[in-house]
């Protein structure tokens, strides 16, 4: 099989536990204003269209910021910012309302498209838009008269999860309404964060310029906890957008949602690969455990065979059967990152304050990140509670690594004479013991 098309059996194999578990929830999509300026725009409502296809339930939430300020310069209208919400006299309303109702139009004429060689070909998606969010008036705020900047009030989410069931794509709009008739301009950032609460939506997604949120050093933090995420909103060291996307990400995660996602407009295709690769494209915001260092269990076997499977072909590691690894599960610590065993490494107590450290193996994707470090400090340290004194490993290929890390050459006397009688001479493995 040529290379090529290897990558691309390895990338389906790759995405299919994704396509499982995404298809029947609930996703809602924040599509900024700057988004649908951008000029990959088409290609997103194209992988849109491919999420519903695969079973994904959509909620559209649409900015119209840049759309609404071009508008209101047409018409000779000043607009003002308060704290980040606009100031929404009654003379700026119609422009407000006819901007953000050419948006929604551009966005259910490009779902509307059935594009030869695109996902978009034969598809029949229906996109239905009404009047899902109720408002109120954000009211007078520091002596301040918003006029009719609205707040959310309510979502119908009875209505929604009818559509949603319907296989319809749900789009709403930053343009929301009162009980007594009433027309108000809410941010779109709420409108996608309070739907997102109210259907306890498995992710909230916001498209926007920039590639995710980034630390001190102005790097792309991929995965950040709920904790993390509001120190860092607290820092607020990132642009406004970010900053008011994350904000939102954080409020949302708070209110239910397992899991917010920020990530750029800019890469093609960045949407499917932050919900089908194992690593993304953005950063994701989680509030449950990503990734984790655990003990393993009776159900991680199945994820350390795999593991460890290439290594012993490669005679790396010693073989071990099913039947051994189940018997032998709770002397096993893994890495788990997304539901996949991404590490592993055992641990054999002897007499004499003495162990065996076994198995240790990192997946090809995951090597030269410190995942094998972590495991063994994370090891050592389960050591030095036991009153475990010295540590003892068998190896044929990384002795320079366990070198690296304090482990010294030893001989066969050294070791226990349990593990000793065990020693198989065809391998020839060296021994290298180091001291806790």
């Amino acid at each position: 099989m040529t290379s090529k098309k290897q990558q691309y059996v390895d990338w389906f194999r790759g995405s299919s536990p994704y396509i499982h578990s995404h298809r029947g929830r609930t996703f809602v999509i924040y599509i900024s204003g700057e988004t649908i300026n951008h000029a990959g725009f088409a290609h997103l409502i194209h992988d849109v269209a491919l999420l519903n296809s695969l079973g994904v339930k959509l909620v559209l939430v649409h900015g119209a910021r840049p759309q609404i300020k071009k508008q209101l310069e047409t018409l000779k209208i000043n607009s003002d910012f308060h704290n980040g919400w606009r100031i929404t006299p009654a003379d700026t309303l119609p422009g407000i309302e006819q901007a953000v109702g050419q948006v929604r139009v551009n966005i259910e004429t490009h779902l509307s498209r059935g594009l030869i060689n695109t996902p978009m070909a034969g598809a029949a998606l229906k996109v239905i838009s009404g009047n899902f969010v109720t408002a109120r008036p954000y009211g007078v705020r520091e002596g301040i008269d918003f006029g009719f900047t609205g707040d959310i009030r309510k979502v119908d989410t009875d209505a929604i999860q009818k559509q949603l069931e319907l296989n319809n794509i749900v789009l709403l709009s930053p343009i929301a309404y009162s009980p007594s008739g009433e027309a108000f301009n809410c941010r779109a950032e709420d409108v996608a964060t309070v739907t997102a609460s109210a259907l306890g939506a498995d992710k909230l997604i916001f498209m926007m310029p920039d590639a995710g949120v980034k630390n001190e050093q102005q790097k792309i933090i991929h995965q950040l906890n709920l904790t993390e995420a509001e120190s860092l909103a607290d820092k607020n060291q990132n642009d406004k957008i970010t900053q008011l996307h994350l904000c939102s990400a954080v409020n949302a995660c708070k209110k239910g949602v397992r899991r917010a996602h920020l990530i750029s407009h800019e890469t093609d295709g960045a949407l499917l690969l932050e919900l089908y690769t194992r690593d993304g494209s953005g950063t994701m915001i989680t509030t449950d455990t990503y990734e984790g260092l655990r003990q393993a269990n009776i159900n991680d076997v199945g994820g350390i065979l795999e593991l460890i499977q290439p290594l012993e072909e490669q005679h790396i590691l010693a073989h071990r059967s099913r039947e051994q690894l189940e018997l032998e599960i709770e002397q096993f610590t893994v890495i788990e990152r997304d539901g996949m065993i991404i590490a592993c490494a055992a641990l054999y107590p002897y007499d004499n304050h003495c162990a065996e450290l076994a198995c240790v193996a990192v997946h090809n994707d995951y090597q030269k990140q410190g995942r094998a470090g972590e495991l063994i400090q994370h090891i050592q340290q389960q050591c030095i509670k036991n009153d475990i004194k010295q540590l003892f490993i068998l190896t044929t290929h990384t002795a320079h690594w366990f070198i690296e890390k304090g482990f010294i050459e030893g001989d066969l006397k050294q070791i226990p004479i349990q593990r000793r009688d065990m020693y198989n001479a065809q391998r020839n493995s060296k021994i290298y013991i180091k001291n806790l």
